[in-house]
């Protein structure tokens, strides 16, 4: 989607279609006790270290415990005080959402692009009103319970990360006593309460949660957090709690029958309609058969601009669009809506959309401090992992796409494409988790790079998010700046297809490249490295004791022998002749770019044109046509793009 400028306290749309004892109690939550740090944390006695050992000893809740709950909430960042995608503050993620969230425009009702991406339908832009926010759920409120808790007040809560760290030891402690547990010095024992924490009303997903938490005390961790600050939990590779500590806590089964999810998240059914309305529409997808009847080949990220409760309406909502999963913010909770085997509507390129897997993550593509938590993270990553195996789909930049990187499937197309999830998610962190953390690969003379900044240090300017034309805040990112030349004096890269001048926008991808994308190096000067990108050179700093970028090796294409230029494509289509008599012929018309002699990029892979033809209700009529005519897939720019083998030889990158 493409974010929209908003208020800095707005966060609640979608994207789609259609105390008691106040001042002893601050006082003494808020004084560090300096090197108490117990022995399971490490030695680091940072300030931050200090207020969880202090928590920990004041609500006589491990300190270790403490600290995996908060790594798996924010990685014990503090995001300076600025609220998450779900209203929550801090290094314990405490959520004041009434505070935080207000009504936003939803994803795909916003902008021009057709989310089904199919030009033999009319275009596809959905209306929707956001469904008005009822009582919120307690794991959107568990802020003021902590002030309740504490005596501390929800300003100390939400900005002071001492105080924060002391709100959330309170609820774990209020949580194991509600549960019957005893106070015990033993993490295993906490198994319940961690559960508790999250917040989640149903029982798998508490439990996925939990089991989160306690994979991270058994492995530890250790880094710099956002504010600087060294914390360490060391590793307890022995702990082996008992999920029966959450018998008798009241947790609700989930609907998990029929959803196609790993055993190690907590994953619910709820359906998009398909389902007649008039007028000959339908919705919200079509039927299929992959992978029998066509191969699925991408998994396509998305934000949602927009909160859960709301997301989930709209996907039920017959007259809007879909996708195939929902991913919450606070616990990490899936919910599916659409099987792997039918084509949802989500990409706004109907080749893509027909070999692609949606994934909707609850978050805000302009909004960098609304940040999407550890537990999303994972849980995502350990769905694309199940399902890159399922169906083979290759775990790399060139098949797991963000939707800001699906090329418009024609020219008239091109500028209403969306741009999320946008420069501040994660993508190395990502990888990481995924098990394909982007590492060297060859060589300087291996001919092409793997764009690969440190995410927190990276933090290029860009404007837009609050206010059209004003900076955005200061924050890490995934994305690394082009020009047109070795240094920043030097024009941004212009993108011919969007035909504006470019800028530093949020939502303007034409002079940008993304963490795990590779492209064929062009030439290099001191600390500049130039990439072959739409058809031009394009510069990137990239200094060798702070690389933007890692060395790889590969195949590439290059236009043919006497060859001055050859077309690029938007979607891989078969060619007139392969179409039955009963489908009709779909154009293969070229974007308005080329691959020009001499100029050469990176391959993400090999297909034959292929068209999903399926207009109609009626299953019976849809038809997956394939034609002979073999194209390849490559990074062109921002977004991928594909040219015909019959056009460009397929060389390695070091020749």
């Amino acid at each position: 989607m493409r974010g929209s400028v908003t208020d800095p306290c707005r966060a609640a749309g979608h994207p789609h279609r259609r105390a008691t004892v106040r001042t002893v109690a601050t006082a003494a939550l808020l004084l560090p006790l300096i090197g108490a740090a117990p022995a399971d944390s490490g030695s680091s006695t940072t300030g931050l270290q200090s207020a969880f050992a202090s928590a920990a000893d004041r609500y006589d809740v491990p300190q270790s415990v403490l600290l995996g709950v908060s790594y798996l909430q924010s990685r014990w960042d503090t995001h300076a005080g600025a609220p998450s995608v779900t209203g929550g503050y801090g290094p314990m993620h405490l959520t004041d959402a009434r505070t935080a969230l207000a009504q936003a425009a939803p994803h795909h009702s916003e902008g021009s692009e057709d989310p089904r991406g199919d030009s033999a339908r009319p275009p596809l832009l959905p209306k929707a009103r956001l469904p008005e926010l009822s009582r919120l759920p307690a794991r959107l409120r568990t802020l003021p319970r902590a002030a309740e808790l504490t005596g501390l007040s929800t300003q100390e809560l939400r900005t002071d990360p001492a105080a924060n760290v002391a709100g959330g030891a309170a609820l774990l402690a209020a949580a194991q006593r509600e549960l019957g547990r005893p106070f015990s010095s033993d993490p295993a024992d906490w198994y319940g309460a961690v559960a508790r924490f999250s917040g989640a009303d149903d029982r798998a997903t508490a439990v996925a949660y939990a089991n989160d938490v306690f994979d991270v005390l058994r492995s530890g961790q250790e880094r710099r957090t956002d504010a600087g600050q060294r914390v360490v939990l060391a590793a307890r590779p022995g702990l082996a709690p008992d999920p029966g500590q959450l018998r008798g806590a009241g947790l609700r089964a989930a609907r998990a029958a029929g959803t196609q999810c790993p055993p190690t998240v907590s994953c619910e059914w709820i359906p998009a309609p398909y389902e007649q309305f008039g007028d000959g529409d339908y919705g919200n997808h079509d039927l299929g058969n992959r992978p029998a009847s066509q191969s699925i080949e991408y998994i396509v990220v998305h934000d949602t601009e927009g909160a859960w409760e709301g997301v989930l309406k709209m996907v039920q909502d017959p007259a809007y669009v879909s996708w195939q999963y929902s991913l919450r913010s606070t616990d990490g909770h899936i919910a599916q809506h659409v099987k792997a085997k039918d084509v949802a509507w989500h990409a706004g390129n109907w080749f893509v959309n027909a070999k692609s897997i949606g994934l909707e993550h609850e978050g805000f593509l302009a909004r960098p401090d609304a940040w999407y938590t550890e537990a999303m993270y994972r849980s995502s990553a350990r769905l694309v992992t199940y399902l890159a195996k399922k169906y083979g789909i290759e775990l790399d930049r060139q098949h797991i796409l963000g939707h800001d990187t699906v090329p418009g499937p024609t020219a008239s197309t091109i500028r209403g494409m969306h741009t999320d999830p946008g420069p501040y998610w994660d993508w190395r962190h990502y990888f990481e988790l995924l098990g394909r953390p982007l590492v060297p690969a060859a060589g300087r003379n291996g001919g092409l790079v793997t764009i690969r900044p440190d995410y927190a240090a990276n933090r290029p300017e860009y404007t837009g998010c609050v206010t059209a034309g004003k900076l955005c805040d200061a924050h890490g990112s995934s994305a690394v700046r082009l020009y047109s030349g070795p240094g920043e004096s030097y024009p941004l890269i212009k993108d011919i297809g969007l035909g504006t001048t470019p800028t530093t926008g949020v939502n303007d991808l034409s002079s940008r490249v993304s963490t795990g994308q590779q492209y064929a190096v062009a030439g290099r000067d001191g600390d500049w490295t130039a990439i072959w990108y739409l058809g031009q050179k394009a510069w990137f700093r990239n200094p060798a004791k702070r690389p933007a970028a890692v060395n790889a090796t590969g195949l590439v294409v290059t236009p043919k022998a006497g060859r001055a230029s050859v077309p690029v494509f938007g979607r891989a289509y078969p060619e007139a002749a392969a179409y039955p008599a009963d489908v009709p012929v779909q154009s293969v018309s070229p974007l308005p770019y080329s691959v020009l002699a001499g100029q050469r990029y990176a391959v993400g892979g090999s297909t034959p044109g292929e068209y999903y033809y399926a207009v109609s209700f009626d299953e019976g009529s849809h038809r997956v046509v394939v034609g002979k005519d073999v194209y390849h897939q490559i990074q062109f720019g921002h977004r991928v793009a594909f040219v015909r083998a019959a056009d460009v030889r397929l060389v390695p990158s070091r020749s």
